[in-house]
C-alpha cells in the first residue's frame, strides 16, 4: 500500500512561512498559539495537547483554570482556524504543504495541498525482514533529528539578542482581563445563582448577617445589560464576611436605587437614602447617595476599590449602615484579582457577549451606556487582523459612565465608518441618507466629563469606509462621582463607536 509522507523539514519550513506571513505577523497571540501547537505535534506530542495545557502554557492561566467557565482556548483556536483558512486563500495559496486544525481537536495536521505532491516519492511498504530493520533504524534517526531540531529551537528562544525567528516565537503578552485567581460574585438578596452575558456566575446571597432581602420587579435599569443583577438587594444595617485567600483584589460594589425617584409613589430622589459603607472596618463611602452618584434612580451604579484583601481572620468584611432616611442597601458584590495600586484595564465592546480579541485581551459585553442603539454589520474590513472587534457599533447620541478610582487614565476609542462611503450606500443603520462625497457625511464629538476631547471627528476623512480608526487620549481624570463620562455628541448625522478601552496610567 502506498502512502505519501511529508518530510519533517518541509513541515517545519511551512510553519516558519506561516509565522512570518503578513496575516500572522499582525496577530502575535495566534502566532504564539500556532507555534506552540506545531512544536508539540512535531515532537510527537499531538495526542497530549489539551485545552488545559494550552490555557496554562500559552495564555498564562494558573493551575486553577476552569475550562467550563472560560472559553478563551476554544475561541482562540477557532480564530486560528479562520486565520489559517485566510492564509491559504491569499499568501499561502500556492504552497504544497498546508497546516490545519481540525474542528474538535487542537493537534495540527500537515497535509499536501490538493493537486500537489511532496518533494519525496511515495514510500512503498516492503515487508521483507531486511527492509523492516532498515525502516526501524531510519525512524530512530528521524526521531533524533527532530528532537535535536526542537531542542535548538527552544534554546534559540531563550538566547539573548533578537532575531527574526526569535521575534516570531516570543511569548505573547500576558493576558489582561480575566487573570487567574479567586473571583467572588454575590447577588445581595437573591435566592438563586445567575449566569450573566459574559458567562460569569453570580452566587445567590450568602456570607451576610443582618438586613433584609428586597426584590423589585422593575424591568428596565439604565446603564446595564444585566437588570437582573439590580432587581435584588439587601437593605438595612448589615455586613458581609466573605472568606478570601490572601492576595490583592479589586472590589466592585453594585447599587441601583429602585424605590425612590420622581415617578415613584414614594416620591423623593436625592437625599432619600444615605448610607455609610466600610471595608474591613475603614470607611469607604460616607453619606453615600446612590441617586446622586448614579445621576438618577433605576440606574446601575458601580463603585470600584483597589488594594483590597482579607482581614487577619481570612475574610473580607463589607458593612453597610443607614445614616438618614430610608435604609442602607446593596445590590451585588464582585471581587476579582487586582493590580496593586491601580484598577484593572476596562475594555468594552458594543455587543451583548464577551469577546477575546486577537491580542488575547478580554472585552466585556457592552456596559455603562445610556442612549443610542446597537447595530451589527459583517461587511469586509480593511487594514485590521481583528475584524470581529468592529462588527458592532453603538450609534446615536449616547454616553458611557465608566467607574474608576482616583488617578489618571488613557482612553482608546475604536471606530469604523459603516454608514457612508463606498460599499455602504445600502446601509440600514438610521434613516435613508445621501452620500454627499468622500467625507463630511458624519461628524461628531467626544466629550469627557464636560470637556471636548475629540472635536469634529469625521471617520471618512480619517480613513475612508470600512477601515478602523483608533483615537488615544491620555491624562483623563474621573469626576466627583469617580467616573469617566464619555458623551458621543452628533454634529451631523449620528455619533458612533465600536469599542472602548480605559487603561490606568
Amino acid at each position: 500500500m502506498a502512502t505519501t509522507q511529508i518530510p519533517v523539514s518541509e513541515e517545519r519550513s511551512e510553519v516558519e512561512s506561516v509565522l512570518h506571513s503578513e496575516v500572522f505577523s499582525r496577530a502575535p497571540a495566534l502566532s504564539h498559539l500556532l507555534s506552540y501547537l506545531c512544536e508539540k505535534a512535531l515532537a510527537g506530542e499531538g495526542p497530549q495537547i489539551k485545552e488545559y495545557s494550552i490555557a496554562v502554557d500559552v495564555f498564562g492561566r494558573g493551575e486553577s483554570f476552569d475550562q467550563e467557565s472560560s472559553s478563551i482556548v476554544r475561541v482562540q483556536a477557532n480564530r486560528l482556524r479562520k486565520h489559517l483558512a485566510n492564509y491559504y486563500t491569499t499568501e499561502g495559496a500556492a504552497h504544497k504543504v498546508r497546516i490545519s486544525i481540525p474542528v474538535g481537536q487542537y493537534a495540527p495536521v500537515f497535509e499536501a495541498a490538493a493537486g500537489a505532491a511532496a518533494s519525496v516519492p511515495p514510500v512503498v511498504e516492503d515487508k521483507s525482514p531486511g527492509n523492516r530493520r532498515w525502516m526501524v533504524v531510519a525512524g530512530a534517526v528521524a526521531v533524533v533529528i527532530v528532537a535535536a531540531a526542537i531542542l535548538i529551537t527552544l534554546r534559540l528562544r531563550h538566547t539573548a539578542g533578537g532575531t527574526a525567528d526569535q521575534a516570531i516565537e516570543a511569548p505573547a503578552p500576558p493576558l489582561i482581563g480575566l487573570p487567574a485567581g479567586d473571583e467572588v460574585r454575590i447577588l445581595a438578596g437573591a435566592t438563586r445563582d445567575y449566569l450573566d452575558r459574559a458567562g460569569k456566575t453570580w452566587l445567590a446571597d450568602r456570607d451576610f448577617a443582618g438586613g433584609m432581602a428586597v426584590n423589585n420587579p422593575v424591568q428596565h435599569v439604565w446603564r446595564t445589560l444585566e437588570p437582573e443583577i439590580y432587581r435584588h438587594s439587601r437593605q438595612g444595617d448589615f455586613t458581609y464576611d466573605i472568606p478570601l485567600k490572601a492576595g490583592v483584589y479589586e472590589l466592585h460594589l453594585l447599587f441601583a436605587e429602585m424605590e425612590y425617584g420622581p415617578e415613584d409613589h414614594l416620591g423623593g430622589g436625592e437625599g432619600s437614602r444615605l448610607m455609610v459603607v466600610k471595608i474591613n472596618g475603614k470607611t469607604a463611602l460616607a453619606g453615600f447617595d446612590v441617586v446622586s452618584d448614579a445621576g438618577g434612580s433605576r440606574t446601575a451604579d458601580v463603585k470600584v476599590f483597589t488594594d483590597v484583601g482579607p482581614a487577619s481572620d481570612g475574610k473580607l468584611h463589607v458593612a453597610v449602615s443607614s445614616v438618614h432616611g430610608g435604609r442602607g442597601m446593596l445590590s451585588a458584590i464582585e471581587i476579582v484579582p487586582g493590580m496593586k495600586g491601580r484598577i484593572r484595564p476596562v475594555r468594552l465592546v458594543t455587543r451583548d457577549s464577551a469577546y477575546y480579541s486577537n491580542d488575547s485581551h478580554w472585552w466585556s459585553p457592552d456596559n455603562y451606556f445610556l442612549g443610542g442603539q446597537v447595530a451589527t454589520r459583517v461587511d469586509s474590513m480593511r487594514n485590521t487582523d481583528d475584524p470581529e472587534l468592529y462588527e458592532s457599533e453603538r450609534w446615536g447620541h449616547f454616553s458611557y459612565a465608566i467607574p474608576v478610582t482616583a488617578g489618571r487614565y488613557t482612553a482608546i476609542f475604536h471606530f469604523v465608518e459603516r454608514r457612508f462611503g463606498s460599499g455602504n450606500r445600502e446601509s440600514q443603520i438610521g434613516p435613508p441618507h445621501e452620500d454627499t462625497g468622500s467625507y463630511g457625511n458624519r461628524v461628531f464629538a467626544v466629550i469627557c466629563n464636560g470637556a471636548v476631547i475629540l472635536r469634529e471627528l469625521d471617520l471618512q476623512k480619517e480613513a475612508g469606509a470600512n477601515q478602523p480608526v483608533t483615537k488615544k487620549i491620555t491624562g483623563l481624570e474621573p469626576n466627583g462621582q469617580g467616573k469617566l463620562v464619555f458623551e458621543f455628541a452628533p454634529v451631523k448625522d449620528y455619533a458612533t463607536v465600536s469599542a472602548i478601552e480605559v487603561l490606568p496610567e
